[in-house]
Parts: C-alpha cells; structure tokens; sequence
C-alpha cells in the first residue's frame, strides 16, 4: 500500500487562494479536486490520502471533513484552527463532532509566514498546542528554515505532541546549500516526538530543470536524521505540477528510496503515515 500523506484541493468559486500571487504560481490559479486526482493517484498506485489545509479560514476544515467522508481515497484531513484563541480545546471538540470529524488527524497553521521566528514559543500558541496533544491529534509544521529552531523548542516543550514536518522543512535545493538547514533538522529529528514528510522538494528545487539527483542529497539528510519509521511521502500536489506531474513526484520519490529494504521502503510510503495519522 502507498499513502500519499500530504495534498490539497481548493475550489475558486468557493473561496480565494490569496497566497496564489505572482506569475510563476498562476498555473495554479484553477479549481483542483478529488475528481483530478484520483485517477492520477490510481495511476501512481496511491491507495489513501491525507488532505491538508490550504488557507487559515475557518470554514475550510469542516468542507475537508466532509470530503474525507464522501471520498474512497481521503483518509485522513490535517486542519486548520486559530491556535491562539482561548477556547481552542472546545473548538477542537467541535470539529471532531461536526459530519466526518472522525478524519480529522491534525492541525496545521501557516507559520511559514509569521513575521516572529519563535510564533511557536508565544503563550498563547503554546497553550494551543497542548490543547491539539489533549485531543489526540498531531501539528503539522510549514515553516523556513531559520524557524527550525522555534520548531525542535516547541517540540521538547510538549512532548507528547507528534511534530510532523512538512516538506522537510523548506531546504534550500535550488541554491544548493545544505547548511544551517541540515542542521537544524538534525536538531530537531533528535526529539523521539518528531516525523518529516518527503514532500515538496520538487518546487525547492529548480521547477524548470530538477533532477533526482539534485534532490538526493537533502533526502539523504532526512532519511538519516529521522530514520525511515519517521519518515513519510508527501506529494504536495497541485503544487508540485509547478515542478512535476504527480507520476513524477511518485517515482522519484520511489528512486530517493531505492537504497533501502523493503521493509524500510514499506515505512516511508505507507507505515509512518498510517501509524501517525491513524488512517
């Protein structure tokens, strides 16, 4: 079984993508859905999925529930709630009671732009994330590197909260430079509370001329920081079609691996992701 543990979907005629600026991201200014993607991920051999917030609007989470719930191939929905807000703990009640909440696996908020590098240290977030660890749920990071700190801090602070680190944490593939990225993500796989996604790595790259190998070397970073029982496949579609189709994504993550068992192979493209998010 393959688990695609990272995509989105998003409909215009229901609410704006503001972060779709500029021209190099208006191929993606079009509505995606489950209807575009489930004969791509049945192509690519993907059994389940795990649907993830877009946008910090409230109204988003209880469609993606929905959704989870009409759809054979979503298993599992990473959402969004205002972190700070003082009853954050009933919101989350809330949500997991609304039709579908039952898929509801994580929170996400879009740290990557906060201004303050230490937004997850704040009281108030904090507080919010102890409430996401009482309600049985995991939090997604997206963030840059120079916030990876803020994140292995977070981490140690509420260790029983499951940290799942999107896109490996943003490394900078298209200039080529390994460090500080690599190093702070060691930092941070050193917490036992803490998974990585292999994901988006096509768009950190070159989208016009990426090749697997220029990818190699920050998968081999994250696969020996994390091990591969934390570590999981992520296709970030549609936002990889700015780099690569969904296929490609599939295979080239399949070529990343190729130096690992079958067992080990098994964990990254299916195991973590079904054992974290419980799908």
């Amino acid at each position: 079984m393959t688990v695609d543990a990272h995509h989105h979907v998003w409909d215009l005629s229901v609410r704006d993508q503001d972060w779709i600026t500029g021209p190099e991201l208006r191929p993606l200014r079009r509505d995606f859905g489950m209807s575009d993607l489930a004969p791509e991920a049945r192509a690519a051999g993907v059994d389940r999925t795990v649907l993830v917030q877009t946008v910090t609007v409230a109204g988003e989470t209880p469609e993606f529930l929905v959704l989870a719930r009409e759809s054979e191939l979503v298993a599992g929905v990473v959402g969004w709630t205002d972190l700070t807000r003082p009853d954050v703990a009933e919101e989350l009640a809330r949500l997991r009671e609304l039709p579908g909440g039952g898929y509801l696996k994580g929170i996400r908020h879009q740290v990557q732009g906060e201004s303050d590098p230490r937004w997850l240290l704040r009281p108030d977030v904090r507080r919010g994330l102890a409430a996401v660890a009482a309600a049985g749920l995991v939090y997604d990071l997206v963030v840059l590197p120079h916030q990876l700190p803020a994140c292995a801090a977070a981490a140690a602070d509420h260790p029983g909260l499951t940290f799942v680190l999107d896109h490996a944490g943003k490394p900078p593939i298209a200039q080529g430079a390994l460090e500080p990225w690599a190093a702070s993500v060691r930092a941070l796989a050193a917490l036992p509370n803490t998974v990585c996604k292999l994901s988006g790595l096509v768009t950190e790259a070159d989208p016009a001329d990426w090749t697997v190998e220029d990818l190699r070397p920050y998968a081999d970073t994250v696969l020996d920081a994390f091990g591969p029982a934390r570590l999981m496949f992520g296709s970030d579609w549609p936002v990889c079609t700015l780099a690569a189709t969904y296929g490609q994504v599939v295979d080239a993550t399949r070529e990343l691996l190729s130096g690992l068992d079958g067992e080990e192979t098994e964990a990254v493209l299916a195991g973590t992701a079904t054992r974290v998010y419980g799908v």
